[in-house]
């Protein structure tokens, strides 16, 4: 959630509270710095002191540790050099603001050290931030949120990890609607008049738009640039879903071995719609793409749906769409990494959604595959990438969207097949055929009406 909501007064308690469960509990506040780290020890000290707690604890400021006689559990603040974290055994684990954490280091060994506890927890308090760290890759944070995002939504199931977030959609940074979708305690413990000033100041350069959006909007920034606005696509889903036998294009982006292969839908006014999405699991590098089940799911289209085609980037997919062809699918070659052909698809995609003119069908991972998209700009045009290489933000599904908007697009501009003999200039005249212009019936003065 945004910052000021109350969020280190609500954890404090709760590293007391673990103090007192079993014997030799180990509590640790831990975040990128010292200091910060000992920003919620000092709320759990004020808590003890102000409490018939300090008749039960003991409070040592100097080594900035609260023990339990009583069952013999620490409570410590911890700072972020990982390398001197060895050898602790946690039930809890306090990580505060996790967005600022420099690398994954501190997590990775406080995580894998509570292995030997039962029902440990890692319990993260924290506000958006950059979606990358210093190492250029994406931080933990940024991983969890996504991994959050997944679980919330249904795409993964996973009952040991528990997410919870409060953030504001993409509405005016003066608009009070974002305010309070963003922060909790809104005109209860965070004045909501100064936060309209910032947003003034926000809105005035007086403080920078990106600090806003992370402390006050609790949203997620990049380095580079969003190649669509926090929001915007979200606003375009609808209930309606692909239906069988409709005239669509279907767009195939495909991996063996690395992020994602996707195949996306889009009907001639505009909708898409997810068709499939084999996604690389997190924690399985060797997985590689079900090629039978991606060739069955493909072969199956145009059986259901009454596909005018299957546009697919060729890279590594050759012999596949060679395979189809030759099966009489109506399958074209779409290289995505062609800058001629994503430019102009992507101008096109754009304005489309700006202008309101685009739907989809809300699919969860066609809308954070869209997220993903980052815009490179070159001489050749700006088109969506991948914010750096390596990153395991998939946007295939997004690319695919760009490419069957923009297939879909031509088709549906395209004229109507005609007869082969309206374009090379014949006329059927009764049961002859004269090129046009040079009907017999014409030339000798008589008439009859053609059968025809």
């Amino acid at each position: 959630m945004g910052r000021k909501n109350g969020k280190t007064g609500s954890v404090a308690p709760i590293a007391l509270n673990a103090l007192t469960f079993g014997q030799g509990a180990e509590v640790y506040s831990c975040a990128a710095d010292r200091d910060q780290a000992r920003i919620v020890f000092g709320a759990a000290v004020r808590t003890v002191e102000l409490t018939d707690l300090a008749e039960r604890f003991k409070v040592f400021r100097t080594s900035h540790t609260i023990e339990d006689p009583k069952t013999g559990g620490i409570y410590r603040a911890l700072s972020a050099e990982a390398y001197t974290k060895e050898g602790l055994s946690p039930t809890l684990v306090i990580a505060d603001e996790l967005h600022a954490w420099p690398t994954r280091e501190l997590y990775d060994v406080m995580a894998l050290a509570m292995g030997t506890r039962v029902d440990p927890l890692m319990l993260i308090v924290t506000t958006a931030g950059v979606r990358t760290d210093t190492t250029g890759q994406d931080s933990i944070c940024y991983t969890l949120y996504q991994y959050g995002r997944r679980v919330a939504a249904g795409e993964i199931d996973d009952p040991t990890f528990f997410f919870a977030c409060w953030e504001a959609q993409d509405l005016a940074l003066d608009d009070e609607r974002g305010h309070r979708q963003a922060n909790p305690g809104y005109g209860d413990i965070l004045d909501a008049a100064e936060l309209r000033v910032q947003a003034r100041r926000a809105l005035t350069g007086g403080m920078t738009e990106s600090e806003f959006r992370i402390k006050r909007r609790n949203q997620w920034v990049a380095a580079t640039t969003a190649a669509v606005p926090a929001g915007l696509f979200e606003k375009q889903a609808r209930r309606r879903r692909l239906q069988p036998a409709e005239k669509i294009v279907v767009f195939f982006d495909g991996s063996f071995n690395h992020d994602c292969t996707a195949l996306l839908g889009a009907t001639l006014d505009g909708h898409l719609g997810v068709l499939g999405c084999w996604e690389r699991p997190l924690d399985n590098p060797a997985w590689r793409a079900p090629l039978a089940e991606v060739m069955a799911a493909i072969r199956e289209l145009p059986k259901v749906y009454d596909v005018i085609e299957i546009a697919m980037d060729p890279f590594r997919w050759a012999q596949q769409i060679e395979e189809l062809g030759a099966e009489g699918l109506p399958v074209s070659e779409y290289a995505t990494s062609s800058p001629a052909r994503m430019v102009p698809a992507w101008a096109k995609f754009q304005d489309a959604l700006l202008a309101g003119r685009l739907t989809h069908d809300g699919d969860p991972r066609l809308v954070r595959h869209i997220s993903n998209m980052t815009i490179k700009i070159d001489r050749l045009g700006p088109r969506p990438v991948k914010e750096h290489r390596g990153s395991a933000r998939v946007i295939d599904l997004g690319i695919c969207a760009v490419g069957a908007y923009d297939r879909a697009t031509y088709h549906a501009a395209a004229p109507p097949a005609s007869s082969i003999y309206e374009t090379r200039g014949f006329l059927r005249l009764g049961d002859e055929w004269t090129a046009s212009g040079t009907s017999s019936a014409a030339t000798s003065g008589t008439s009859s009406p053609s059968p025809d």
